[in-house]
């Protein structure tokens, strides 16, 4: 079953920031045959990725990354084997037909973890944040930019058929990763969901330089009114609410809405695969179980 994109090439992956200062862990699963390789390595990469944004100096460097090895090593002991159930789980359900409602569930258990990871970092990411000079929030505004730059170019600047075949060359890409090549009729399947998707990449990417501006606005005031590190936490924990459960509006409408469409979907497909691609499908997750199972055996 193929329950989420976030499940994509590399270990339970990235490092990222929350406003890209508090760190987090977005769980990835992938067919890479680097996985455990590439999840050893995350506290430096995830350094590099965040220097990206921040230019650290020599001050913050060493915290930051000693920070994320913390993480790394909390992540491995704590989370690698809720996700190995999580993944026998989905395991268990993948030989047969699947309901929209039990996809949401899986994903509701990954938005779980996510979060908790999350939480985990908040304490390491609210120092960081404190520590934000000027420049390092020009070089963020700077990054922002470059990022919405590269959006626009991706999505806005296509026409609607172009964004409707980059999304449908994504989605056969993960779904023939996962259950080896599709027939006619799925691919057939794949294209009318593109086709009828509410995804709107204007609505999202005015949702994405909110919560930038969002985030730039509350780094300032860290920087201008050095607030207490309980207050600046409560602030930090705050956004990542509102980025986790978007508050009533058209943003919110639109994820709950696709959330309904990606579960209806992610089933429908399921349900016309053959016996032999939901083989694939259980051999894809029995390799993810077994990768973490080595991770967590690894100090």
């Amino acid at each position: 079953m193929r329950f989420s994109s976030r499940f994509r090439c590399a270990a339970v992956a990235r490092i990222i920031g929350v406003l890209l200062i508090a760190a987090g862990i977005t769980g990835m699963l992938g067919a890479c045959s680097a996985i455990k390789l590439a999840y050893n390595n995350l506290p430096t990469v995830s350094y590099w990725w965040l220097d990206g944004y921040l230019d650290f100096d020599s001050e913050q460097t060493p915290k930051v990354r000693d920070e994320l090895a913390q993480l790394l090593a909390w992540h491995r002991q704590n989370e690698l084997p809720r996700l190995a159930v999580l993944l026998q789980d989905a395991q268990a359900l993948a030989p047969g037909e699947v309901t929209p409602a039990q996809v949401c569930a899986v994903a509701d258990q990954i938005r779980e973890r996510l979060l908790a990871v999350s939480e985990r970092a908040e304490p390491a990411g609210t120092a960081l944040a404190l520590s934000l000079a000027d420049a390092q929030l020009q070089q963020l505004e700077r990054k922002y930019a470059r990022n919405n730059a590269d959006y626009r170019k991706d999505w806005l600047d296509r026409t609607p058929a172009q964004v409707q075949e980059k999304r449908y060359d994504q989605f056969l890409d993960r779904a023939e990763d996962f259950y080896g090549r599709l027939n006619a009729e799925q691919r057939d399947l794949l294209k009318q969901q593109v086709a009828q998707s509410v995804f709107d990449p204007v609505l999202a990417g005015a949702e994405r330089r909110k919560r930038q501006q969002e985030a730039l606005v509350l780094l300032r005031g860290f920087a201008a009114t050095r607030p207490a590190p309980a207050e600046a936490r409560a602030a930090l924990h705050g956004y990542i609410q509102r980025i986790a459960e978007p508050p009533p509006g058209p943003w919110h409408d639109q994820q709950q809405t696709l959330l309904q469409e990606g579960c209806r979907n992610t089933a429908a497909l399921h349900n016309v695969t053959t016996a032999s691609q939901r083989a694939q499908a259980v051999r894809r997750l029995q390799a993810y179980q077994d990768d973490l199972r080595q991770l967590v055996a690894t100090r």
